[in-house]
């Protein structure tokens, strides 16, 4: 087994993702990047000084293909996994009354469904490597408050830290720890999207209303801490941090603060 540690990453080829795999490869990782995308994928590896890289296209939904990108990955690692980062996600929001079936279900299937199928297949490589060994998953600040028109979103997220604080029960005996990381509103392509009820980018309207917006540059050392410390709910972000304190200690002041907002969060 190689003595280099190796980092598998979805969502690698933009936003979080992509800032994670330079900073962990900027460090001596091996580091792996997963995406649907190709041209983003090769983008990100352009950015990664060094031969200690390794792409590979997956659909997170798919079972088997996470089964293959594992196990190749591993092969191109000198035969260990450190951690695996789940992270790929996507993200559609608006009331829910008028929201469309096949956005409700892209939602669910990338965003928890993915995340479960990677948390399964990345099982017997962690235990491999373990104790020491690790799973980040991808959760948000929508994983944290109920935020209004986001409402799938957060049923994703909220089952993502579940399904962690589960896996960091269930897998302690093996000497794998498994964490949640938290971002509130990061600079990603995922609120540069459009708002069909104000024509608006997410961003816009955030800014608008006075509400922090981090840099990407924020997160990986937040990610890096995770695989190196023992939480079991990472933030990302003063917002972040400040509504998961008060979600435990007061959450009617965050039920009425989310409700006077009307506003969404995401990562």
């Amino acid at each position: 087994m190689s003595a280099r540690r190796s980092i598998f990453i979805t969502g690698g080829g933009s936003g979080i993702g992509r800032a994670v795999a330079i900073y962990f490869a900027e460090r001596g990782w091996f580091v792996g990047i997963a995406d649907i995308s190709e041209h983003g994928m090769a983008d990100t590896l352009g950015l990664i000084e060094g031969g200690f890289k390794y792409s590979h296209k997956l659909d997170v939904r798919d079972r088997k293909a996470w089964d293959v990108a594992l196990n190749s990955f591993s092969t191109a690692a000198g035969g260990r996994i450190d951690a695996v980062f789940n992270n790929a996600g996507i993200a559609h929001g608006g009331p829910l009354a008028e929201q469309a079936e096949n956005e409700i279900e892209a939602v669910l299937d990338v965003d928890l469904k993915g995340v479960i199928f990677g948390a399964q297949a990345a099982y017997p490589h962690l235990k491999k490597t373990a104790p020491g060994s690790v799973l980040i998953n991808t959760a948000s600040l929508a994983g944290i408050i109920g935020s209004p028109n986001l409402s799938v979103y957060c049923a994703a997220k909220w089952a993502v830290r579940g399904l962690t604080h589960s896996l960091d029960a269930e897998w302690a005996s093996d000497g794998i720890k498994v964490t949640s990381l938290c971002p509130g509103f990061i600079d990603t392509p995922i609120i540069e999207q459009v708002s069909p009820a104000s024509n608006r980018t997410v961003k816009e309207s955030l800014i608008e209303a006075g509400v922090e917006v981090q840099p990407v540059s924020e997160v990986p050392k937040v990610v890096w801490d995770a695989v190196h410390g023992d939480k079991l709910d990472y933030t990302v972000g003063k917002t972040a941090g400040r509504l998961l304190r008060l979600s435990r200690w007061m959450p009617g002041k965050v039920r009425k603060e989310m409700r006077a907002r009307g506003i969404g969060g995401g990562d």
